[in-house]
């Protein structure tokens, strides 16, 4: 009985703020049913008449980011009036970018569609919700359309997998993922790098196994679950635009607050491949990288630390 009674605290401490989230999105789920039925709602979910009720949402979670997690939210300025794709780091899980959206939405009234991946609209009891909150597949198409209607989209390209095996070195896991920068280039819009300090911190994934990492290959679903929820420090950080051009040279790219450290990754990319290669999205989603891998040089202690990240809840010169 002891032992029973000690493994499922330890379950519970580990799991606890994590499964708490969950029945919270659940339930702010069931909460736009009742609004919609109530108020006998069936305009477009992305139309002003839910603004409502998104204020309500983004007041919710705003307020659960300043308490569990002392929220900040930097560099807004830096988003574009129009237009844009927001690139930005995966944590084990999106809390964080949730935080963002709120907080984005209350202050400027905006709403950031979001490409998510194909198991999140298999989920269960969510579809209203998805809707509501600007949740779209990531299709070209589905990005062109919401870029061309003046929306800001938002992806990260490490997606699920980085989500799953990236850990407190906060290694950019993104594959051969360029389609952000096609897109980009399509619409002729910048992209904007993002980042949120301490992410791993207060949520991480067990350590990679062969097995588990043989599974996610196999099957795109996440099996292994997030665990933690301390209450870390969390600060979000809007980079610099990079603006669209098309003829963007490597010489160009250099003179951008390019780090030193990272010249050389470059050179070595550039030289791997054809000369007109690292041009067009190959360029446009290098640089990207890099500057998503600055964001987190800058504002991140690497590797991550859990107590230096509980103690930035009290360290009142960085705000």
């Amino acid at each position: 009985v002891i032992i029973a009674s000690l493994t499922i605290s330890a379950v519970l401490v580990f799991f606890i703020v994590p499964l708490t989230i969950v029945f919270f999105i659940y339930l702010t789920n069931i909460s736009l049913i009742i609004y919609q039925r109530n108020s006998e709602l069936e305009a477009d979910p992305l139309s002003n008449v839910w603004d409502r009720a998104r204020k309500t949402i983004a007041s919710f979670w705003d307020i659960y980011a300043r308490i569990w997690h002392g929220y900040e939210l930097h560099g807004v300025e830096n988003l574009p009036e129009g237009p844009g794709i927001l690139v930005y780091y995966h944590g084990a899980i999106p809390i964080d970018y949730l935080y963002f959206l709120s907080r984005l939405f209350l202050w400027k009234k905006r709403l950031c569609l979001s490409v998510a991946d194909h198991f999140v609209f298999r989920l269960p009891g969510l579809k209203l919700l998805l809707r509501v909150t600007g949740v779209i597949p990531g299709t070209r198409e589905e990005c062109l359309v919401a870029l061309k209607n003046g929306y800001l989209v938002s992806i990260s390209p490490g997606g699920v997998r980085e989500a799953l095996f990236s850990d407190e070195s906060y290694q950019l896991m993104w594959g051969n993922r360029k389609g952000f920068a096609q897109v980009a280039l399509d619409a002729k819009v910048p992209i904007i790098p993002m980042y949120t300090q301490n992410v791993r911190e207060g949520y991480r994934m067990f350590k990679e196994r062969r097995f588990f990492r043989q599974l996610y290959e196999s099957t795109r679903l996440p099996f292994t679950p997030p665990y933690g929820g301390l209450p870390v420090k969390f600060r979000t950080y809007i980079g610099k635009p990079i603006p669209y051009d098309p003829n963007i040279t490597t010489e160009e790219l250099v003179e951008k607050v390019m780090p030193l450290e990272l010249l050389r990754s470059l050179w070595l990319y550039c030289s791997s491949m054809h000369k007109q290669a690292c041009k067009g999205k190959f360029l446009f989603s290098f640089q990207t990288k890099i500057a998503v891998q600055a964001l987190i040089k800058k504002h991140q202690t690497l590797p991550g630390n859990i107590w230096k990240a509980l103690l930035e809840r009290f360290d009142k010169r960085r705000k």
